[in-house]
C-alpha cells in the first residue's frame, strides 16, 4: 500500500526560528497546519500537531490503534516535502494480535491525495510504498 508521498511547493516556507525547534534545514509547521485543516475538510479529524526532531507528527482521531499523518521538509530543495502515515502498512501488531488498518490507511491516503492534487500551488506528487 501506498502510504509515503512526496512533492514540491513553494507554500509552506518555515516560521522564523522553526528549524532551531527541530533540526536544522528541516521544517514543516506550515504544512502541518494546512493538512490538519483539509484534514477536517473531509470530515478528518486530528489531535493537534506535535514537532519531533524530523518534522510534525499530527494524530488522527482513530479507535483501536494510533493513526497519523507525518509531515515535513526534505533535506534537499527549499520546496521538497515529505508526508508518511504511521502505520506505514496495513498490519498493525497490538501486544499479541493483528489489526488490518487497511479501511483507516485507505480513507486517511485518499484524503490527502484529494488535498494535494486539488491544490496547483502542489506539484510533482508522487506516492510510494515505505521502504
Amino acid at each position: 500500500m501506498k502510504t509515503q508521498v512526496e512533492f514540491r511547493s513553494s507554500k509552506f516556507p518555515p516560521y522564523e526560528g522553526e528549524e532551531a525547534e527541530i533540526n536544522p534545514g528541516l521544517w514543516g509547521k506550515r504544512l502541518a497546519e494546512y493538512l490538519v485543516q483539509k484534514l477536517a475538510d473531509r470530515g478528518i479529524k486530528t489531535l493537534g500537531i506535535i514537532g519531533e526532531d524530523w518534522g510534525y507528527y499530527i494524530p488522527v482521531e482513530n479507535e483501536g490503534f494510533k493513526l497519523a499523518v507525518c509531515c515535513g521538509h526534505q533535506n534537499g530543495d527549499e520546496d521538497e516535502f515529505l508526508c508518511f502515515t504511521d502505520p506505514g502498512t496495513p498490519i498493525v501488531k497490538k501486544f499479541f494480535k493483528k489489526i488490518d488498518a487497511t479501511a483507516q490507511l485507505s480513507r486517511l491516503t485518499e484524503a490527502l491525495r484529494q488535498i494535494l492534487e486539488a491544490d496547483p500551488e502542489i506539484k510533482d506528487v508522487a506516492w510510494t510504498e515505505p521502504r
